[in-house]
């Protein structure tokens, strides 16, 4: 891929850039290409003087990457390979936390016993329970950091305000980061080991993996500086204030290294404890097993396991699956380490974000490079990932768990509960159903109708996504886990159910929370499934359920009467404003199916409410709507998406950017300020790891809008966006493409031949107005 314009002109400038692959062993090319441009984009934006990344896995290094300068000014210092950055608080699980489990291995410490039993004075003021384990993933209840500028005056200082704070919650009630935590951790092993914390880390961990340029307190004439501070250059000083005031040694931050030195420890922990090369046993099984389980499912806040924090796999959907599989840490200073379990890959990323003038930032840095090695491995499914790492499993449990409802409305299969089922008593059952059909205590449908004494249930039946709603591909037949049940996919490419599934059956209920989206394909499956029970002449109950994306007002375009595929089943509008229930009432009458429906209604419902009034749980209907924001720019950024255009899938914000390597965002930006669109957008960079455009660097705007909430007209952005790209580069964006997700021929027309967007706009609204007339036969609520 081409670098982007700016990145070109760095290079051309004179910053140095290094790429090397270590040995025969190396990425793809084209990932290796699309890591160098993360690269020089982000220094050429000047984000950061310049970074290292370093790709491996347990057998070495995959990918060098080396960009800018160490030291800028009249003589600028370039990057080196070998350059030794302040790790700030990656210190924390690599020499604190590896020395407490090593001390743990020894005998010395318990992890469950209280820290008073090693430091007496530590148990004032109510801190006489909290634990090794606690400290370690941040569970403590300590406050975040000292508690007065006094305290980093010096060592005794913040030892002694340390000894005077008290707990600000109950050990183990919830996780909150500390550095408090790790400082204490830091003065626990000097007292259990005899040896400060750095003597015992050199003698214990560095030394025997070969960590030559891994210390405290290193020579300043080969660290990548961290910032100045009064007036001078801080380099070879620790950043951190607290770290700072004990001298550079502790157990919270002060650890310089290098790329090369953390990869021997990344190494170190793919191979279960074993360094590499040597041979040399630096942590026990027992001690990468505490490491790799997840100990804060229960505390509320982030997954943490002892020194780490808990982040999903190096996989192409990691951003829309379970917490589990990569051990991760970032630095304050611009450093991060991730180690991943599945992939058995790991990514340094070294760079000096607070230097010269502490307003850089590696946030955009970090999310590419981990969406770019992402890429490169195929999605997995949660379950898949638990079996992957058993230890993880726990955490994919949780994820896996529906929340229970806490408000004022009733969902369908609540109200069936209620009346005991007694419209299903005695029938055998097909349910066409999902994750997001649960009921208000958290269970499954599945498992509700399958326990239900007056029926049988006897097959499933799962659409797009799949049962669990993690999958974007197609899949085939399995069992339920839990009931044992068949599965049925209607994601094959078939239509419909086929008939022999339904032969034995004496009725179908379907259960499967919609995004209110025209295109959204849940609104075929259920067209699909009202078909099917007509030709099998059985009845079809709808548990119904609230739309997410509101129900006052429908928003356009509207489709015309056509073909009926997965996105464009029945003529709708964009944001068609019904619940699923509704929908089915439409469909059984204008598309003349004649089915015996049967709708449960919902108990509280009013269609003024917005999602978040019904007080009901919240599962993602699909892999990319994982929350309200992104459900809300659903039905705009989804209008564009077949137009050869990244809308953010594979990205930790789906929907909320657009982009692509060949956009100019800010031609984009120019024509959508002309357009007027009532939008905040601001330039980004961006890998996704799905889409057309995956593990590839994409250029384009992110979306931000003035309030919260679903906007007052869905639709009209995706309007403007299509014009504007279309204007920016009409032979790249294809607006041909996009008929479908339009929907109308006469608003499709007027795009294409430019009409200017107040009319556009009058057309749809005067389409939604004989929509909304027309939908008002089939409301129930």
């Amino acid at each position: 891929m081409k670098l982007p314009l700016i990145a070109a002109r760095c290079l051309a400038a004179g910053s140095l850039f290094v790429s090397i692959a270590a040995g025969a062993a190396s990425l793809p090319p084209e990932v290796a290409k699309t890591l160098d441009a993360v690269l020089a984009t982000e220094v050429a934006a000047g984000h950061l003087t310049g970074a290292v990344v370093f790709v491996g896995d347990a057998e070495g290094i995959l990918y060098r990457g080396v960009m800018g300068d160490r030291i800028t000014g009249t003589q600028p210092v370039p990057m080196s390979a070998d350059t030794i950055f302040d790790l700030a608080s990656v210190t924390k699980p690599v020499a604190a936390a590896t020395a407490v489990l090593q001390l743990v291995e020894r005998g010395k410490l318990a992890l469950d016993r209280p820290v008073a039993a090693y430091w007496a004075a530590f148990g004032r003021h109510g801190k006489q329970s909290i634990t090794l384990r606690q400290l370690l993933t941040h569970t403590s209840g300590l406050a975040p950091g000292v508690s007065s500028r006094r305290a980093l005056r010096s060592r005794a200082a913040v030892l002694q305000d340390i000894l005077a704070m008290s707990a600000k919650d109950a050990p183990g009630e919830r996780v909150v980061y500390s550095d408090i935590n790790y400082v204490v951790l830091g003065e626990i092993v000097e007292r259990a080991s005899g040896v400060p914390l750095d003597v015992w880390c050199e003698i214990n961990i560095f030394a025997p993996l070969g960590m030559s340029r891994t210390g405290f307190r290193p020579d300043p004439r080969d660290t990548a500086p961290t910032a100045w501070r009064d007036g001078k250059l801080l380099a070879g000083t620790v950043h951190d204030p607290i770290a700072d005031a004990l001298g550079g040694v502790s157990g919270n931050a002060g650890l310089f290294s290098t790329a090369d030195n953390l990869a021997r420890y990344a190494t170190m922990l793919l191979r279960g404890g074993v360094a590499s090369g040597t041979e040399t046993r630096i942590l026990s099984p027992e001690s990468v097993n505490l490491m790799s389980t997840p100990a804060t499912l229960d505390s509320g806040g982030p997954v943490r396991s002892v020194g780490w924090s808990v982040e999903p796999p190096l996989i192409a959907n990691r951003y829309r699956t379970a917490p589990a599989g990569t051990l991760s840490h970032l630095g304050y200073t611009g450093t991060g380490l991730w180690i991943d379990l599945v992939t058995k890959r790991f990514i340094v990323i070294l760079s000096s974000r607070l230097y010269p003038a502490q307003a850089g930032d590696a946030t955009v840095l970090r999310a590419n490079i981990l969406g770019a090695i992402s890429s490169t491995s195929p999605p997995m499914t949660a379950r898949a990932i638990a079996a992957a790492v058993p230890s993880m499993a726990a955490a994919v449990g949780r994820a896996l768990r529906l929340p229970q409802s806490r408000g004022p409305v009733e969902n369908g299969i609540d109200v069936l509960e209620g009346m005991q089922f007694a419209p299903l008593e005695g029938r055998r059952i097909a349910l066409i159903t999902n994750r997001s059909g649960f009921d208000a205590q958290g269970r499954r449908t599945l498992d509700v109708l399958a326990s239900a004494p007056s029926l049988k249930l006897v097959r499933i039946f799962a659409p797009e996504h799949g049962l669990d709603t993690d999958l974007d591909v197609k899949f085939g037949d399995s069992p339920d886990e839990r009931t044992g049940l068949p599965v049925r996919s209607l994601y094959t490419g078939e239509w419909g159910i086929p008939k022999g599934d339904l032969a034995d059956m004496d009725a179908v209920v379907f259960d499967i929370q919609d995004a209110g989206v025209r295109f959204f394909t849940y609104i075929a499956i259920l067209g699909q499934a009202l078909e099917s029970a007509s030709a099998a002449r059985i009845p079809i109950f709808i548990l119904d359920r609230p739309n997410p994306m509101g129900a006052r007002h429908a928003s356009g375009p509207v489709s015309d009467p056509g073909p009926t595929v997965l996105t464009a089943y029945h003529p709708l509008a964009l944001a068609h404003g019904m619940t699923v229930g509704e929908l089915a009432r439409m469909f059984n009458t204008e598309r003349g199916i004649g089915a015996d429906l049967h709708v449960v209604r919902m108990r509280g419902y009013d269609r003024s409410m917005s999602f978040a009034d019904t007080g009901l749980g919240w599962v993602p209907p699909s892999p990319n709507l994982r929350d309200a924001e992104a459900l809300a720019w659903y039905p705009d950024i989804g209008l564009i998406e077949g137009g050869a255009i990244s809308v953010g899938r594979g990205t930790p914000t789906p929907f909320s950017v657009v982009g692509a390597p060949w956009l100019r965002p800010e031609l984009l930006s120019a024509q959508l300020t002309r357009l007027r669109a009532s939008v905040n957008f601001t330039p980004v960079h961006f890998v996704p790891t799905e889409g057309p455009y995956a593990g590839k660097l994409c250029a384009g705007l992110r979306f931000t809008r003035p309030g919260t909430g679903v906007p007052s007209k869905p639709g009209q952005l995706g309007l403007a966006l299509a014009i504007a790209l279309a204007a920016v580069d009409p032979v790249r964006f294809r607006l041909e493409a996009l008929r479908t997700s339009v929907g109308s021929d006469v608003i499709w027309q007027m795009l294409k031949h430019g009409r200017s967007l107040t009319e556009v706009f009058a057309t749809v609204d005067e389409q939604v107005a004989a929509f909304e007339s027309r939908r008002a036969a089939y409301l129930i609520y």
